[in-house]
């Protein structure tokens, strides 16, 4: 009966990613004048099914020595899903500022008015702020002779709760007028739930500086994911497209078959997402990360949710389960979300030593994902069941997975650390 139900799911996701890609035809709102200059969708003219079997075909070969993959979860309507956007200003020939994003592997910035694939309340902020400045008498930086005050615009929208944040990146913290820029922006999106002045006055390529102000209510935005709330600030990870998100988390909990009674590691637990989702489903679950801020987003977010049976921890996942081991202490089930370089050595050895009966691997990079199962299952455990995301439509990279592995009953298991 489950195995029909999942054919049956399969199939009617099929048949709509069909309906949709005919819209895609049909609807000529859905072309991207810039798509040659951008660069972001190489896929872009590639059907949707395509792109999927693709994804599909690459991540099965990578995954193939330890087991089967199970069909690639899409979308049903594969555009206009980042929840987070970005967008570059500048000065084109002639004084017109431009906004949008660098061309790859450039620092010349290529409009964008419109984009396929980012949140449309997002673009049209943006293009908004782009109509303001020159009324405020507001440049944008130049990064070649180090003038200028507007660099970026971070947006951030709650999926489900609609809330939209808007981060100002700016070379100077002094800001003219700016009391009747914010007025002026709000009248234009009263659906604007706060704005933040980001500071970056250093000559390098990452977005956001240190120093922050808020120039308009929290400072931050609240989502609902899975049933629960997020508190997401400028710098908050927080996964891009929600709605994959959603499918990924509740695969992940599929996968683990929580019974009630499991004691649960989230290493890597960010701001405590899958954590937090996991917590309805067992008895106990610890959080590790080393980034200090993350952790006590983490904290405010259990209490948001009045999660009682979660504890988070800072530091190093690996040394902290090396620390559980030394104690005797046990976990049940290991939940795992690295970055996309995945796992070191030194991490995995020390998810051997714990050795608990089960771990959930996520993972937003197939080849690293391939890399980890090669040492995991010479160690002790076994692949079960396997799954992929495409979390990036009309992108070529970026598919998520999720991957099941069950530890070996003792006289089966082989390999040494």
């Amino acid at each position: 009966m489950e195995k029909n139900q999942k054919n049956l799911n399969g199939k009617n996701n099929i048949k709509k990613i069909k309906d949709n890609q005919k819209r895609k035809i049909d609807d000529n709102t859905l072309a991207c004048p810039v798509s040659s200059k951008c660069g972001g969708c190489q896929l872009l003219e590639q059907p949707y099914l395509e792109q999927l079997e693709e994804k599909e075909k690459i991540v099965s070969k990578l995954l193939a020595p330890y087991g089967k993959l199970e069909q690639i979860k899409g979308m049903d309507f594969p555009y206009f899903y980042r929840n987070k956007v970005h967008a570059v200003f500048a000065q084109a020939k002639g004084g017109k500022i431009i906004s949008g994003v660098y061309r790859e592997g450039s620092h010349e910035v290529v409009q964008v008015d419109k984009c396929l694939i980012e949140d449309q309340q997002a673009d049209a902020i943006i293009g908004t702020i782009k109509k303001l400045l020159p009324s405020f008498k507001i440049k944008p930086y130049n990064e070649d002779r180090g003038y200028g005050f507007l660099r970026h615009v971070l947006i951030r929208v709650g999926h489900n709760s609609k809330e939209i944040m808007v981060v100002l990146v700016t070379a100077s913290s002094v800001f003219p007028s700016k009391n009747n820029f914010i007025k002026a922006l709000r009248r234009e999106h009263p659906q604007i739930t706060t704005i933040v002045q980001n500071i970056n006055n250093r000559n390098t390529s990452m977005v956001l500086g240190e120093q922050e102000k808020v120039l308009y209510g929290p400072g931050y935005i609240v989502d609902i994911l899975c049933g629960k709330s997020f508190k997401i600030s400028p710098k908050s990870f927080y996964q891009i497209n929600s709605i994959q998100t959603e499918f990924l988390y509740h695969t992940a909990m599929e996968f683990a078959d929580f019974q009630g009674n499991e004691k649960v590691l989230d290493a890597y637990c960010g701001i405590g997402t899958i954590g937090i989702v996991a917590s309805d489903y067992v008895q106990e679950v610890v959080g590790v990360e080393l980034n200090v801020d993350a952790v006590s987003d983490a904290k405010g977010n259990a209490r948001k949710n009045q999660v009682k049976n979660i504890h988070f921890y800072q530091g190093d996942a690996g040394r902290f389960m090396v620390k559980m081991a030394e104690k005797r202490e046990t976990v049940d089930v290991v939940l795992m979300d690295p970055p996309r370089a995945g796992s070191d050595e030194a991490f995995l050895k020390s998810t051997v030593r714990l050795n608990p009966k089960k771990i959930v691997y996520i993972s937003c990079n197939p080849q690293t994902l391939a890399r980890d199962l090669s040492f995991l299952t010479k160690h002790g455990y076994q692949m079960k069941r396997a799954m992929a995301f495409d979390m990036f439509p009309q992108c070529e990279a970026h598919v998520e997975c999720v991957a099941l592995l069950h530890r070996k009953k003792a006289e089966a298991r082989g390999g040494k650390l």
